[in-house]
């Protein structure tokens, strides 16, 4: 058994996953806290704020319920005391009942306003990491868990991909900045061509996968961001169009999950896959130095994802086949690769586990991310309201996961690079009847 495979098949097998509900964090307080360490979050201070309005809370509910039904019983006295005619008892009863429901008007907007307080507070919590994410800082700290592929010699007049695309003119960085600015590359001739083609490969290799493909939208409301969870974690990296109230897609992932958000399943709708090619933004701030040269990390950049929604019996398989699906990717690319289980401090807020691939780049002698390869659980099915019905007819939480097949700045950087031969680049086998040309010079 391959190691990814062993170690998803434990957090399957050992039911490591727990929902973060309010339940959880009301009975095992200390397991979220010891959970979300591994991903160095200190939830001490938001868990026991949490817990104390949540009993703040459920008092108020006792005392709103309690209110309630006063309130019933009394009203129903009146007709009974207006018939005997009691008609000055009926009239203090129905004060009585005029005063429990002012109270009971109160009580509910003080609820309303502490319900909201606690959900505002449980949403700065990142998901659980699986039991088998290894601890550590960032990533340094990760896990190799398999390479493959052949990391080609070059000789001494091999080119960075930002050199070499210069010199053949098929990328242009700086018409770029001119257009928009630093990280909009504008693709050129064959450059174009080349790009189209590995979404043409992609796209068709994920929907003979059985993956539907799906043309969405690019930019998405703050719905669908809190949903998948890119809001309110991520709204500093998100490009905003703010008359709009609408957010730059950074992935695929957000729009395309979110078709199901508030949607009920059967369990024999399961599995369901998705697929779909988008340009991508980010802000990546912070971002600076030799590691953001050319295409390695860019403000816009065009990707083609996988979606899956699961049962949860099923979803760490899910996550195996599809860490099978991108390799197969990275192997017909002939590119040399490595395949990473992320540490806690290294995991994106919403992920429960993930996987990186990485393609080595041979003139910058360095790794690339090109793919992750997460599941979430049923972390993000909770925002989204995305639910099943189970056999007996009990509603629960699906499971959803999401990859990267492929993200292609990176890959057609390592492409350039490892295949360049003479100041050419020879076009990947695999690629040459969507180019229609074997070399770009």
């Amino acid at each position: 058994m391959q190691e990814w495979l062993f170690f998803s098949y434990i957090c399957a097998v050992l039911k490591s996953e727990k929902m973060l509900t309010l339940k959880l964090l009301r009975e095992q307080p200390e397991f979220v806290i010891e959970r979300l360490a591994v991903k160095n979050f200190d939830a001490k201070e938001i868990v026991a704020k949490i817990i104390d309005i949540d009993k703040t809370r459920r008092s108020m509910q006792g005392e709103l319920d309690s209110c309630l039904a006063d309130q019933k019983v009394k009203a129903a006295q009146i007709g009974g005391l207006m018939k005997e005619g009691k008609k000055a008892e009926a009239e203090n009863v129905k004060a009585e009942v005029a005063a429990l429901k002012e109270k009971s008007k109160d009580l509910d907007a003080d609820l309303e306003k502490n319900s909201k307080e606690l959900t505002d507070l449980v949403v700065l919590l990142p998901n659980l990491p699986c039991a088998q994410v290894p601890k550590g800082k960032g990533a340094d700290d990760n896990v190799v868990v398999k390479m493959g592929g052949q990391i080609p010699e070059l000789g001494p007049d091999a080119l960075p991909h930002w050199e070499l695309v210069k010199n053949l003119d098929i990328i242009d960085f700086d018409l770029g900045v001119k257009l928009t600015g630093a990280g909009f590359p504008v693709y050129k001739g064959k450059g174009a061509k080349i790009q189209r083609a590995l979404i043409s490969y992609f796209l068709e290799k994920n929907t003979e996968d059985g993956y539907l493909e799906y043309q969405p939208p690019y930019m998405v409301n703050e719905a669908s961001g809190f949903g998948t969870g890119q809001l309110p974690d991520k709204e500093g990296q998100m490009y905003h169009a703010n008359l709009d109230n609408f957010y730059m897609i950074p992935t695929a992932e957000v729009p395309v999950t979110n078709i199901y958000r508030d949607v009920i399943l059967q369990p024999s709708d399961f599995p369901v896959k998705m697929t779909a090619y988008t340009p991508c933004w980010r802000r990546e701030a912070g971002s600076y130095g030799k590691d953001v040269r050319g295409l390695n990390r860019l403000h816009q950049f065009d990707k083609v994802e996988i979606v899956r929604l699961e049962l949860p019996d099923n979803s760490y398989r899910a996550l195996d086949d599809m860490i099978a699906h991108v390799e197969v990717l990275v192997q017909e690319l002939g590119l040399p690769y490595r395949i990473l289980r992320l540490c806690g401090g290294d995991m994106s807020f919403t992920s429960a586990i993930t996987y990186d691939f990485e393609v080595f780049s041979a003139a910058q002698q360095r790794w690339l991310e090109v793919s992750s390869v997460s599941n979430f659980e049923s972390y993000q099915a909770n925002r989204l309201k995305l639910r099943y019905k189970d056999a007996n007819g009990k509603m629960q939480l699906a499971h959803t996961l999401n990859g990267s097949s492929l993200a292609l700045p990176r890959i057609l950087a390592a492409i350039i690079e490892n295949y360049q031969k003479d100041g050419k680049i020879i076009v990947p086998e695999v690629l040459r009847k969507y180019t229609g040309f074997d070399v770009i010079d």
